[in-house]
């Protein structure tokens, strides 16, 4: 494929490299996809409104989030198991986002841990927290993300049971004998 011009193109070279089974757990939503096709016509509706004769040499798209700034108003998503679609899953997207100057929020169920994120060099990394039952669990997870450098919590509460993922269903989704959820390991 030549230069990609438009960012779907990503999904249409991530549906051409990755097993169907990974590139179907990434581009899917649970149930029927109302949520996911919603989000997309969310998005549809944002416009950019046009200024004209206006000096645009200097430019700042940057911003701040929680007091830390940003090089833009873009940060990464929490997304479990990048090592599904890459060997340096979530290494890669935490260099990625320190580079561009940008946030990453590392998954709970990342195929990486807080520390092997952490150790990748500098960046402004937040976890995402599931509440578990056992609140050891949380409060040790919230540990080791606060001695790594991670500087905030994204807790998501919206999860007491997973959505029923038809594609995964379909698929009999298993992640891959040589990943591990890293954060869980001991």
């Amino acid at each position: 494929m030549g230069e990609i011009t438009n960012i779907s193109e990503y999904e249409e070279i991530a549906r051409q490299k990755l097993p169907k089974m990974a590139f179907d757990y990434y581009a899917s939503g649970a149930e029927d996809q109302w949520t996911l096709q919603e989000n997309r016509n969310a998005f549809s509706r944002i416009l950019f409104r046009p200024r004209i004769l206006i000096d645009v040499s200097k430019i700042d798209l940057s911003t701040t989030v929680l007091g830390f700034k940003i090089s833009m108003p873009i940060m990464i998503a929490p997304t479990a198991f990048q090592k599904m679609a890459h060997p340096e899953g979530e290494y890669a997207t935490a260099r990625a986002a320190s580079a561009a100057g940008t946030i990453m929020t590392l998954s709970s169920w990342a195929t990486s841990s807080v520390e092997e994120v952490a150790s990748t060099g500098p960046g402004i990394r937040f976890f995402q927290l599931y509440v578990y039952k056992d609140r050891n669990v949380v409060a040790q997870l919230v540990r080791r993300a606060e001695k790594a450098g991670f500087k905030a919590i994204a807790l998501t509460v919206d999860t007491p049971r997973l959505g029923r993922r038809e594609a995964d269903i379909k698929n009999r989704f298993v992640l891959p004998p040589f990943l591990t959820l890293k954060n869980f390991e001991d």
